[in-house]
């Protein structure tokens, strides 16, 4: 196999591959694996195509904060996705009876990452590095946006930016939004700063404003009352269109979720370009003892 062939996944790999420390950090809850069917590694290849240095922290163990500083902390931020698959759908079925398998994890086996694995990946890191720039994505991020029913609490959660402590959701396909972030923490723009980038969202004071914007409503009223949730939801669905849709805001006591409008979907040159990169196209090595992965 070809040497370096995978991006760094240990402090070693980074060393071998003569980095001090990298550009980012993506942490994921599934088994690191280089193929352009995983949103990691579409964002680490796309990041690195453009420049900059990604190191892979798959499935670290959440008990403590050590294992987030095996890269040191990163030049510009931490990327975090709890993986192809919402953490509780991957860990409970239906009737609420946790899953014995994992098919994202070496081997099959369960219990590789937690539940909820967004906000603990995230709460682990802002322990270990503070103030470090924390950009979540993937489906858990992108489902959990805004005010949400959430079928394993049965009840109305809050946006998952509020409970990770993230400072950027990125949703729906990131290639170009995060691109555009790197830029800008590149440029040494502060990260609670970038708030009006195209498939974005962040939480912001009350006090900033964006033109002709549309208030979903107050969080406290959604998980509440049935119409609001639903009069939430409806705006949201009338807004997911890169041409017409509008910048979203959600209200939480003193702070607001802004929602910026859908980045522009990718053009064909543009996807033919993404998927040409230098994936692996398959597993990391290092799970082959482990007997690779299922997936």
């Amino acid at each position: 196999m070809e040497k370096n062939i995978f991006l760094p996944t240990t402090n070693m790999e980074m060393n071998e591959v003569g980095w001090n420390k990298p550009d980012f950090v993506y942490v994921t809850g599934d088994a690191y694996i280089d193929h352009p069917s995983f949103g990691v590694a579409i964002i680490s290849r796309v990041l690195e195509s453009n420049g900059y240095t990604v190191g892979v922290l798959s499935q670290p163990d959440w008990k403590s904060a050590e294992p987030f500083k095996e890269f040191g902390r990163p030049r510009l931020g931490f990327l975090v996705s709890s993986g192809n698959v919402d953490s509780m759908v991957n860990h409970y079925t239906a009737a609420k009876k946790k899953r014995r398998d994992d098919q994202y994890s070496p081997g099959g086996k369960a219990g590789r990452r937690p539940d909820r694995a967004l906000i603990v990946y995230c709460n682990r890191i802002r322990e270990a590095y503070g103030d470090v720039p924390i950009i979540i994505g993937g489906l858990e991020a992108s489902l959990r946006r805004f005010a949400h029913y959430d079928y394993w609490d049965n009840a109305v959660r809050r946006s998952i930016l509020v409970d990770s402590r993230a400072d950027i959701l990125s949703y729906g396909m990131g290639e170009k939004s995060l691109v555009r972030v790197a830029e800008l923490l590149d440029r040494g723009v502060p990260v609670k700063k970038i708030r009006d980038v195209r498939g974005t969202a962040v939480l912001t004071e009350r006090e900033y404003t964006v033109k002709n914007a549309v208030f979903v409503g107050e969080y406290d009223q959604i998980k509440t009352d049935k119409k609001a949730y639903a009069r939430a939801f409806k705006l949201q669905y009338e807004n997911i269109d890169a041409i017409s849709g509008k910048t979203l805001l959600e209200g939480y006591d003193h702070k607001q979720l802004v929602q910026n409008p859908p980045m522009p979907i990718l053009e064909r040159e543009e996807l033919d370009k993404i998927y040409a990169l230098p994936y692996a196209r398959t597993y990391h090595p290092s799970y082959e003892a482990q007997g690779g992965v299922p997936a």
